[in-house]
């Protein structure tokens, strides 16, 4: 079986559990392709935790799920230096906390104060955590997926504009689709029989993953695509050269992080469909999920009601194709 086709087996199972979210379910698999962290919001029960939790079960991967909630401390991540006594001798060891996992589940991550939160910021970029004065290696294979709720904000702590700078895609979750909503129940009615029952299933190694990633870095991208991807960058940033319309809605444009995540995750998009180049259905279709958080809407577009997706649509609609 080759690299491509052991993804596609690994999305396909995923998608087997999570039934009508498709896109989400491609989402996910793009961001562990493209070597980056996940924001996910949604309302509850919708599959959010359980999207993540289906993906690391198919995995040779350790998965860690940390809870945030008021009163945790950024050592309950991190871990922290404990002093151990052994034939009257004391010394510090390190004991590692949760964040050294190979698939992390930051639960409810507005949950937690921003001191709390701040302690992502490390691992989640230089993929280091750093305790006292001794700095840890997190594993190669590393992934933050934190889900937040879009309501119930009430003692809540958003995230600031650095932090959500830092993931690679915010992939919003809604309802299935009417149809899909029967195959749900029957699911997890099903599972409910089946657990007292063992089954193995084959796991998708962590070469495979770092192998895709090689291949992905093969992938072509021509000048033109180039040039069209920075197009889109600089549009959210000065709106205004796409009319007034649009120029008033956005307040601050993305950062280069937002280019460098669209080509990442626009090469992998091309990968996982078979080419080896990038066109520009693969930036247009993964724009919005890359560049989202990225942007700081104006007050007239909040007072109207208009969201990032509506604004980054329109900039997609009216940006040439290079």
């Amino acid at each position: 079986m080759s690299t491509l086709e052991s993804i596609q087996q690994l999305q396909a199972r995923v998608s087997q559990s999570i039934i009508g979210q498709e896109k989400v379910v491609e989402r996910l698999i793009l961001a562990l392709l493209a070597n980056g962290n996940v924001l996910m919001e949604g309302l509850p029960g919708l599959a959010k935790t359980r999207a993540i939790k289906t993906l690391s079960d198919n995995l040779e991967a350790d998965f860690s799920r940390i809870q945030f909630t008021p009163d945790l401390l950024p050592a309950d991540i991190t871990g922290s230096d404990m002093y151990f006594e052994e034939g009257g001798k004391g010394t510090f060891k390190f004991q590692s906390g949760p964040i050294f996992g190979n698939l992390v589940l930051a639960d409810e991550v507005n949950r937690a104060p921003a001191k709390v939160q701040a302690a992502l910021l490390e691992a989640m970029e230089e993929r280091t955590v750093t305790v006292g004065q001794n700095t840890h290696q997190l594993p190669p294979l590393f992934m933050v997926l934190a889900t937040q709720n879009p309501v119930e904000q009430e003692g809540t702590y958003p995230l600031p504009e650095a932090q959500m700078d830092r993931f690679l895609m915010h992939i919003t979750i809604g309802y299935a689709p009417e149809e899909s909503e029967i195959e749900i129940i029957r699911l997890v009615r099903g599972e409910e029989g089946k657990k007292n029952k063992t089954g193995e299933i084959q796991l998708i190694s962590q070469q495979v993953i770092f192998d895709a990633r090689e291949q992905i870095q093969q992938i072509q991208v021509s000048e033109n695509m180039d040039q069209y991807l920075v197009d889109l960058i600089t549009a959210t940033r000065h709106p205004n050269r796409y009319g007034e319309d649009i120029g008033k809605l956005i307040e601050i444009g993305a950062s280069p992080r937002g280019g460098i995540a669209l080509d990442k995750v626009s090469r992998a998009h091309a990968w996982l469909h078979g080419r080896d180049f990038v066109t520009p259905d693969d930036i247009q279709s993964v724009a919005i999920d890359c560049l989202r958080h990225r942007i700081m809407l104006s007050y007239e577009a909040q007072a109207d009601g208009i969201g990032a997706d509506e604004v980054l649509k329109q900039i997609i609609s009216k940006v040439a194709v290079a």
